[in-house]
């Protein structure tokens, strides 16, 4: 499943080097919530909500290409994203059985939170909605949190993901 949104959203060494910009990482974070809110908005919106609720679909496919690569690659947002990568070459370079079974068990967190997401995004109820976005959220930062620490421990065993950490000089 990983491999192939991999593909739909065509990132490719180029595309990763801008999504570990943290602003990228951060504007990302931010999008689910945005989209909740989007949903949500057919109440009063009718219709007029597929406007924001596509807008906010474009962003999400758009995000990782939307900022430059940044200089300085040594903060939490840019080594989840490499993290991200380790993660998902797995099957070529594998990584320590307990980075992959705590992986596993975050993701299956997020996605206990999609039933009452989509159960209160549905019924228009507010507190199956929030609680379901926050498992959500919880269970991704959480599960970027340990691609940092998966990225850390994956940087020195091979050279070339050890290549993607960059300092930006001191400033004047």
């Amino acid at each position: 499943m990983e491999h192939i949104l991999s593909r739909l959203m065509h990132m490719n060494d180029a595309t990763w080097r801008r999504h570990a910009s943290p602003w990228s990482v951060w504007t990302r974070v931010a999008t689910l919530p945005v989209l909740v809110l989007a949903i949500w908005s057919r109440a009063w919106l009718g219709w007029w909500s597929l406007a924001p609720i596509a807008l906010t679909i474009v962003w999400i496919s758009w995000n990782p290409r939307a900022f430059p690569p940044p200089r300085d690659t040594n903060n939490w947002g840019s080594k989840a994203t490499f993290g991200e990568r380790v993660w998902l070459a797995r099957t070529q370079t594998p990584i320590p059985r307990h980075h992959a079974v705590a992986a596993r068990v975050l993701c299956l967190v997020s996605i206990a939170g999609l039933p009452p997401l989509v159960y209160g995004l549905i019924t228009l109820h507010l507190w199956p909605t929030l609680a379901g976005t926050a498992i959500v959220m919880l269970g991704k930062l959480w599960f970027c949190d340990r691609m940092v620490w998966l990225y850390e421990d994956m940087k020195h065993a091979h050279r070339e993901y050890g290549d993607w950490l960059q300092e930006a000089p001191p400033g004047p």
